[in-house]
């Protein structure tokens, strides 16, 4: 997947908003989950 540099920096800031204000470990655990949903669903 390739991702011009406004895009890149748009999911940067994104991620970056979510992880505070989630408190960055409960979001890295949910993009995990899900991550994992999408792969798993993909592999059936």
């Amino acid at each position: 997947m390739n991702f011009s540099e406004k895009e890149r920096s748009f999911v940067g800031h994104s991620y970056e908003g979510g992880y505070r204000r989630f408190g960055g470990g409960y979001a890295l655990i949910l993009v995990l989950f899900i991550l994992l949903v999408i792969v798993g669903a993909a592999w059936l």
